[in-house]
């Protein structure tokens, strides 16, 4: 009986899922997708699972480990309990000035054709292998063109992106099908990069690459069209700083009780609101106005697949 007592304990031990073992700490994993290695970073909160997961986007010209640091959403993972998950664009450098391909947007990825909703896809795919997540709550945010790209997700992946939220970064889906979609944009009327009302942008550093932008308008006029919400919105919330300002505007009554919602910032620059300032003369002022990851994960919070 002994004996039998101790192969059943090996053979548990041989059969354990994956996710047993990824438990609370910080990891680093590569996947083979499209002939290329690609790599991504998770934060695993003091939580026990299954936990919702946020897909968290750097910027053009960034990676996931600077855009980590920037936004501090390590921390807000551990406070709210959720997964953190930041993904590396792709680049002719390793793991520097990466970007993603949006369709629209940007250098590299958008010149090389790189297929980044196959990456998010399979990197979703190994992600469940490894850790027990909450496949009806998982997320996806992103900063500039990072914004862009979790747009993209919304319109791409209707069936495993339950909600998107995009800071600084427009996209127009144009093949947006299925369920309506949760969409929250945080973007300044200010911003000297990714102009909220649209054109043509600044040059990149060192590049002299300029990249057209579309109107925030017009990226939300299409998803509440998508969505089937109230095409006027309304103004829920007002913050101010003394320096800069914040309107709430949320598009209502839409299909499948979604929401399109718009902070619409003033006086600040490009950056995460909330986060670590970088390059003032690059992005513009920083802004703590309303903290990006209190209001994306607030909105998340309100939206699950069925």
């Amino acid at each position: 009986m002994l004996v039998k007592a101790i192969i059943i304990f090996l053979l548990l031990l041989v059969t354990r899922p994956a996710c047993a073992a990824f438990s609370e700490g910080d990891y680093r994993f590569e996947l083979e997708i499209g002939g290329r290695t690609r790599s991504y970073l998770v934060h695993i909160p003091p939580k026990s699972g299954p936990l919702p997961v946020v897909i968290n986007l750097h910027g053009g010209g960034g990676n996931a480990q600077q855009h980590r640091e920037t936004t501090g959403m390590d921390a807000a993972a551990d406070h709210d309990g959720y997964i953190a998950v930041y993904p590396n664009g792709s680049g002719l450098l390793s793991e520097r000035l990466l970007t993603w391909n949006a369709g629209n947007c940007c250098a590299y990825a958008q010149t090389q054709g790189i297929d980044d909703v196959g990456f998010i896809s399979a990197l979703l795919g190994d992600l469940e292998k490894r850790a027990n997540i909450d496949s009806h709550r998982i997320y996806a945010v992103g900063h500039s063109n990072g914004g862009m790209m979790a747009h993209r997700l919304g319109e791409a992946l209707p069936e495993r992106i339950t909600a998107i939220a995009s800071i600084a970064g427009s996209h127009v889906p144009t093949a947006a099908n299925g369920r309506a979609i949760p969409v929250l944009h945080i973007h300044s009327e200010d911003d000297p990069r990714a102009l909220y009302y649209g054109g043509l942008g600044p040059p990149f550093p060192l590049t002299g690459t300029r990249v057209f932008h579309p109107s925030v308008n017009a990226a939300l006029s299409e998803w509440v069209r998508h969505d089937g919400c109230n095409s006027v919105p309304t103004e829920v919330a007002f913050k101010s700083n003394g320096t800069h300002t914040a309107r709430k505007l949320v598009y209502e009554n839409c299909f499948d009780g979604a929401q399109v919602v718009l902070w619409k910032l003033t006086s600040a620059g490009h950056g995460w609101p909330g986060g670590k300032p970088i390059l003032k003369k690059l992005v513009g002022p920083s802004t703590n106005v309303i903290d990006a990851n209190t209001e994306v994960w607030a909105f998340f919070l309100q939206f699950q697949l069925p």
